[in-house]
């Protein structure tokens, strides 16, 4: 399978659930026990408004390959007629990006460099300052 066929859409719905899981893991390891602070954490990192901010955080300090800068593009690009209620469009392309970007490496196996992202991310990315 070449993943750089496969339609953006698709790797963004993919990416969505491994971000979310290792999001989930990074929170429980942490050693947040109860659900409802999971979730309130949780949210920090996975809605598509943090998600936008942290791709900022990553483009900001050049922390992405040009390859995967244009992973980001080809998502953030794509053509959709809607979007979420709660968040702007702008906003919702933005986290499809980076969406793509985890989806993307996931099926391409680069599950080293989604664990250098998500290191990156947990060391430095704070949601109130960004």
């Amino acid at each position: 399978m070449n993943v750089k066929e496969i339609n953006v859409i698709t790797l963004a719905y993919l990416g969505d659930a491994v971000y979310e899981v290792l999001i989930r893991d990074y929170l429980i390891n942490k050693g947040i026990a109860k659900v409802e602070d999971l979730q309130k954490e949780a949210i920090k990192y996975v809605s598509a408004k943090a998600q936008a901010k942290i791709l900022g955080y990553l483009t900001n300090n050049k922390y992405l390959s040009d390859e995967e800068v244009e992973i980001i593009k080809r998502g953030r690009n794509y053509k959709r007629d809607t979007h979420p209620k709660n968040t702007d469009i702008i906003t919702y392309k933005m986290s499809t990006g980076f969406e793509s970007l985890i989806g993307y490496l996931y099926l391409d196996n680069q599950n080293k460099r989604i664990n250098e992202i998500m290191n990156y991310i947990f060391g430095g990315y704070d949601e109130k300052n960004i």
